[in-house]
């Protein structure tokens, strides 16, 4: 996966940090304090979480906390102002897996979010699984029985969306936030047409689950039959 989410509100440093990472072929998207992040963070499925310590609505050791706490494991790089050894021993008994202090150069920035990056998954996410099918985001792949098939990246998080919801409705923006990130400009039709692919790769592998259209709102999995309208299918 090769998207992160920096929580950082001085906007220049952000944007900065940004650039850096584009030029290494990592997408971000930016949120400016705890309350945005948390919001992004538990609908989207990000590489890497880099956190600033200093934000306006409190330290980010909170939102780690908070994170880890709900079993959210995606590895985390601390930016902090402070370098007494005190604030980076809180910082990794949070559950941050890397710091860096400030000031810093953007080259160190992203080697240590690529290695991040090259972790593997922890046992936790290694897999998904609702009814009859099994998603492996690790290899970006969707089985059913004995059969598989490749996941493009949208595809896979918006799968992986719908079957965390545990068969309750996805909205369509949480949906797009999450295959395309919160700051990336989607087409008007660019869902459909995933979800249309899914359901067809769902369909070839012999998969009983349906992606359903609950009409006006957003997405649902069913796991048994049901009758389908024009737009199910």
């Amino acid at each position: 996966m090769s998207r992160v989410a920096l929580i950082e509100d001085h906007a220049r440093l952000a944007q900065m940090v940004r650039k850096a990472l584009s030029a290494a072929g990592i997408e971000t998207d930016v949120f400016s304090n705890i309350s945005q992040a948390e919001y992004g963070v538990r609908r989207a499925e990000y590489g890497v979480l880099i956190v600033d310590r200093g934000l306006p609505d409190g330290d980010g050791l909170t939102l780690l906390r908070n994170l880890r706490s709900a079993g959210f494991m995606t590895p985390c790089l601390m930016l902090t102002a402070r370098d007494a050894l005190h604030d980076r021993v809180d910082g990794l008994e949070s559950g941050a897996d890397d710091y860096v202090t400030k000031p810093f150069a953007m080259s160190e920035l992203v080697a240590r979010v690529r290695t991040l990056m090259r972790r593997p998954p922890t046992l936790t996410s290694l897999s998904a699984s609702f009814g009859d099918v099994r998603i492996d985001p690790q290899h970006r792949t969707l089985h059913c029985g004995e059969h598989s098939t490749q996941l493009a990246p949208a595809e896979l998080q918006i799968i992986l969306m719908l079957v965390k919801s545990n068969a309750g409705t996805v909205r369509h923006a949480e949906l797009e936030h999450a295959a395309w990130g919160m700051t990336e400009a989607v087409t008007p039709n660019a869902l459909e047409v995933t979800v249309h692919r899914l359901r067809k790769k769902l369909t070839a592998v012999g998969a009983a689950v349906r992606i359903i259209n609950v009409r006006g709102i957003g997405f649902t999995l069913h796991d048994r039959p049901v009758t389908l309208d024009k737009s199910d299918r």
